[in-house]
């Protein structure tokens, strides 16, 4: 039987994992590597740790599996979006660190970019509904005005898995949908736009040739197979950008199809041929691996990572062994549940790593609100519960407004794992919330299926639909639509007023 190796190469590390062509993952192993941060609004990652750490993860990830390695016939790649590697003519790095996705150093960029070219007909064009510092145009432009040198020896500018890639087979390249955060890719046409490389005063080949995430670059070379411990007969496909690995591997690949990835930040993210394009909410859009299709999504900075702060903040002061032996996640959930919705009049607003594109403003911060006397742990455990749900029924309720979606939504990621909280989405969705056995493993899983229709092992997509198994669905409270329907309401005029308050202080 034929396997793949499929990476998911995250921000915090990646995971190399086996799957058979049934689509069954088989064995998985992390390996990690650092953040560094120079300067304000500067986050950047060794491409040579990357690489080490996916040396490591396959070698221990062979080590860990039983089965026969020459097996393994291709690799594909789920790569964190608008990273910014430079390299020369021969492959060299010519920077120590590359640029990551989250980096906002570019700013004089941004205006001269806008000087040229309309904001809004730019965002139509390109679908990038991200802060535009973020996307890799603006990362180049700086890298030209600020470090000279790096900049005269460019040869192509790589994102993060084809950087991986090319160190697998010497061949520098792209696909479709990490292109598509690149700032200059026109969605609609599926190529670069020469106007929008013109405003940017930037060289067009700079960028490297896109092509289908299931295309075959190449195969790996002598020397990545003996550091990886295989063959020269593997072949190593385009992949693709995380967020649109993702919604294959969370079995949105249909028009309508609608994923909820729960994590330390969350996004909703539906399927559609025609990309979801709205100058006031601003959806960011990404070509799909799926050819002919989009994933469109909005996203809120701070879910996960707000839960956790309310965790450390309160546990560290309430600890009594984790309430009764629980893991604090838990003793927080469990304390919520015995509270009566609405949580005593408590509202929290998750906004503690700023406003997105639904919020009034991007300055705006967290914050609990209406707070009393009578109100104690349990009743802040539940605000939390139900601010992070609202602000996301919020991302629903836009994306609603510009396409029809499915009547459930599969949920992914580690925030999704609590019956009751899920609960709490459902109601607030009006949607079923399903959860199946993919779980966390959703862009490796998408990463898995491109490289199997490369090989041919699958010749359509359509299977991933069979891999999904139900194994947890939470419908909707009909007792509680009409106050929960209520309750956001006030949460929202909430927020405006912290937005314009935002916006006085700033």
């Amino acid at each position: 039987m034929s396997h793949v190796i499929a990476y998911d190469f995250g921000t915090g590390g990646i995971k190399a994992s086996i799957y058979d062509v049934s689509g069954s993952c088989l064995a998985s192993h992390f390996a990690t590597y650092e953040t560094y941060y120079p300067a304000t609004g500067f986050h950047e990652q060794s491409p040579e740790m990357w690489w080490l750490a996916t040396v490591e993860a396959t070698k221990a990830l062979l080590t860990e599996w039983s089965g026969n390695k020459n097996s393994i016939k291709a690799i594909g790649i789920s790569g964190h979006s608008l990273a910014v590697v430079p390299v020369g003519k021969d492959g060299q790095l010519l920077r120590e660190y590359g640029i990551i996705w989250s980096d906002s150093r570019p700013t004089t960029q941004v205006d001269e970019f806008f000087a040229k070219t309309d904001a809004e007909n730019w965002y139509m064009k390109t679908g990038n509904g991200f802060p535009p510092q973020l996307y890799s145009v603006f990362k180049i432009m700086w890298l030209r005005d600020n470090e000279k040198d790096v900049f005269s020896k460019i040869y192509k500018v790589l994102g993060s898995k084809d950087y991986i890639n090319y160190r697998m087979t010497n061949v520098m390249a792209t696909d479709y949908s990490y292109a598509s955060g690149s700032g200059v890719w026109d969605l609609k046409k599926w190529c670069y736009d020469e106007e929008l490389i013109n405003a940017a005063s930037l060289d067009k080949n700079i960028f490297p040739e896109a092509f289908s995430s299931h295309h075959v670059i190449g195969n790996l070379t002598v020397e990545a197979a003996e550091q990886l411990s295989l063959t020269t007969e593997v072949k190593v496909v385009a992949g693709g950008v995380d967020n649109s690995c993702m919604a294959l591997g969370a079995r949105a690949f249909r028009d309508g199809d609608v994923y909820n990835s729960m994590g330390s930040s969350s996004w909703i993210a539906v399927t559609d041929k025609k990309p979801l394009l709205n100058l006031d909410s601003k959806p960011y859009v990404f070509a799909h691996v799926v050819p002919e299709k989009f994933t469109s999504a909005i996203g809120v900075f701070a879910t996960g990572s707000a839960l956790r702060w309310v965790k450390e903040l309160l546990f560290n002061y309430y600890n009594e062994e984790c309430i009764d032996n629980q893991n604090p996640f838990a003793a927080m959930v469990n304390s919520a549940e015995k509270v009566v919705p609405g949580a005593n009049g408590v509202y929290f607003l998750p906004t503690l790593a700023g406003g997105s594109s639904l919020d009034h403003c991007p300055e705006v911060r967290g914050s609990f609100a209406n707070l009393d006397l009578k109100n104690g742990f349990a009743d802040i455990c539940r605000a939390t519960l139900e601010g992070i749900a609202m602000a996301q029924a919020n991302a629903l309720k836009t994306l609603e407004e510009l396409t029809t979606l499915k009547n459930e939504i599969l949920a992914v990621g580690g925030g999704a794992r609590d019956d009751f909280f899920m609960e709490i989405f459902a109601t607030l969705y009006q949607k079923d919330i399903v959860r199946t056995q993919v779980g966390q493993q959703a862009a490796a899983l998408g990463a898995a299926a491109v490289a199997l229709v490369g090989i041919g092992e699958w010749e359509t997509y359509d299977k991933i639909a069979e891999i999904h198994n139900e194994v947890a669905r939470q419908c909707k409270n009909e007792n509680l639509r009409e106050f929960y329907h209520e309750h956001l309401e006030r949460f929202n005029k909430l927020n405006k007023k912290l937005s314009d308050w935002a916006v006085e202080v700033n």
